[in-house]
């Protein structure tokens, strides 16, 4: 059973864009963790959650492994003759 069971093959792709697309704005330095500032009235501060390129690159295999994308690796044999 996976989490990902009830969703649809149309589904599963769109989420895979978007966590591929996070993983790219990850790895260039777009997705901002926090942002303080200082006004007449005092300091001000938002803070977002930011997943790390390991949870992204996770979600990425989970989602390709439910679609029957990029299955297990083949090992390298070495053949001496």
């Amino acid at each position: 059973m996976s989490v990902f069971d009830g969703m649809t093959s149309v589904q599963l792709r769109l989420a895979l864009a978007s966590a591929q697309s996070a993983l790219i704005d990850l790895q260039t330095g777009k997705a901002i963790a926090s942002v303080s500032y200082t006004q007449g009235d005092g300091a001000k501060s938002l803070t977002r959650r930011v997943t790390t390129v390991a949870e992204v690159t996770g979600l990425i295999m989970q989602l390709q492994r439910a679609l029957g994308i990029g299955g297990k690796r083949r090992t390298i044999g070495f053949v001496f003759r």
